[in-house]
């Protein structure tokens, strides 16, 4: 009878790198607007105004119920042009047990200051084992929707000027690097876009927010060539495109009375249309240097969705429409262009080959629900602890160094 000896135990390291977080969230300081406006535009500007909100539901996508009620519980919400925008804890999670991070208004007196102070936020992070981070919007949603769906042009394009003034210089200007310069733009002219990844450029930022499927938002598709002046902006100043989960102000669900748990555990799915759309688009051909990163998407779905992206190409090129524009299989602009990151996804690990261990990044995602923090070390050890030295540099740091460009070892 023969035995076979059973497989080792990976002995699991202990010590990992610092981390490059390439996803997490800032929310927006009340003051942002009433300070970096122009003077002219800051009675019309955002502000926050604190009031009993009752009645708080989520609807999907990015639509909640509430009403004021001056004996609810208080939030401070966003008020701006005809719109109301309030704080939810859920958003604004961490420093709260795991059942607590509900879906209940907010005041910035109850959230953790790591939220919306930089010098909060870099010592959050550095006791979570985080050196160097990337945060999204809050306020002006992932990739600026918000002020693309204001009325008064002028003023939106004012507000995201002032965004980005207030992203490089204040919230990243006293970091030493440790906060890491995301800016949005106006989505509604991408010359303007293009203009403003120049200026944020000549200033050191490397990154920018994008919707990760813009005709959801009543704009053109990457493949109309709308979007070539900012593409092209994007790969003359080396400035990542980050497209994160929700930039596109709708998330794959069901139905309307699914529960938000379907949406949630769906998320993934706008990050795999999205890279899809780019791998047929020609725009990788066309900007062989532009890079692409979705944030907050996992990594298990990517290596059956390259598989098929190159059987298609293979199989049906001839009458699908790509047989002129993508010249190489669809996963070489991939393995060459994007990048993709996760915080828990032990099959994405075990696939690591396919997925591209140069192409992975790591996040936190503070201060979200999903949020990794203050445990993202054992986390990450508990994922990653069997790797190797290099994998583990690459995954939590090397790749992000290099896809942000980053003057760090």
């Amino acid at each position: 009878m023969t035995t076979t000896a059973p497989e080792p135990t990976p002995t699991l390291t202990t010590e990992i790198p610092m981390i490059v977080s390439v996803d997490d969230h800032v929310v927006e300081p009340p003051h942002l607007w009433q300070t970096w406006l122009p003077e002219r535009f800051r009675s019309r500007g955002p502000r926050i105004e604190r009031h009993g909100l009752a009645g708080l539901k989520f609807l999907g996508g990015t639509q909640y119920e509430y009403q004021l009620d001056d004996d609810a519980p208080p939030c401070d919400i966003w008020f701006y042009e005809d719109g109301m925008y309030p704080h939810k804890r859920h958003v604004a999670a961490v420093g709260f047990p795991r059942d607590e991070m509900g879906l209940v208004p907010i005041t910035y007196d109850e959230m953790r200051p790591g939220c919306y102070d930089p010098k909060a936020r870099i010592e959050d992070n550095t006791m979570n084992h985080v050196d160097v981070s990337l945060s999204f919007p809050t306020f002006p949603r992932f990739c600026g929707q918000t002020f693309l769906e204001a009325k008064d042009r002028e003023l939106a394009e004012a507000c995201v000027y002032a965004y980005n003034d207030w992203m490089v210089e204040e919230w990243c200007g006293d970091s030493n690097g440790a906060l890491v310069p995301l800016p949005i733009i106006p989505l509604w002219d991408a010359s303007l876009a293009a203009a403003e990844v120049r200026r944020n450029a000549e200033r050191g930022a490397r990154a920018v927010c994008f919707s990760e499927i813009p005709p959801h938002l009543g704009l053109p598709s990457i493949h109309s060539g709308e979007w070539n002046p900012f593409f092209e902006a994007c790969q003359e100043t080396k400035t990542v495109v980050c497209m994160h989960i929700g930039s596109s102000s709708r998330m794959p669900s069901t139905s309307s009375d699914a529960p938000a748990a379907v949406q949630a555990t769906l998320s993934f799915g706008n990050a795999m249309s999205s890279m899809t759309d780019f791998l047929f688009s020609g725009v990788l051909v066309k900007y062989p240097e532009l890079k692409l990163a979705y944030s907050e998407g996992q990594i298990g779905w990517v290596p059956y969705i390259l598989e098929r992206a190159d059987d298609v190409w293979s199989e049906h090129r001839a009458w699908a429409g790509v047989k002129d524009t993508i010249p190489e299989p669809p996963s070489s602009y991939y393995y060459r262009q994007i990048y993709t990151c996760f915080f828990r996804d032990r099959h994405g690990i075990d696939s690591l080959d396919k997925v591209g261990v140069d192409n992975v990044t790591f996040e936190t995602d503070y201060p979200h629900t999903d949020s990794t923090w203050p445990n993202t070390k054992e986390v990450a050890i508990d994922l990653m602890g069997h790797l190797s030295p290099e994998l583990q540099y690459k995954i939590m740091r090397g790749n992000a160094i290099r896809m942000l460009d980053l003057d760090i070892v």
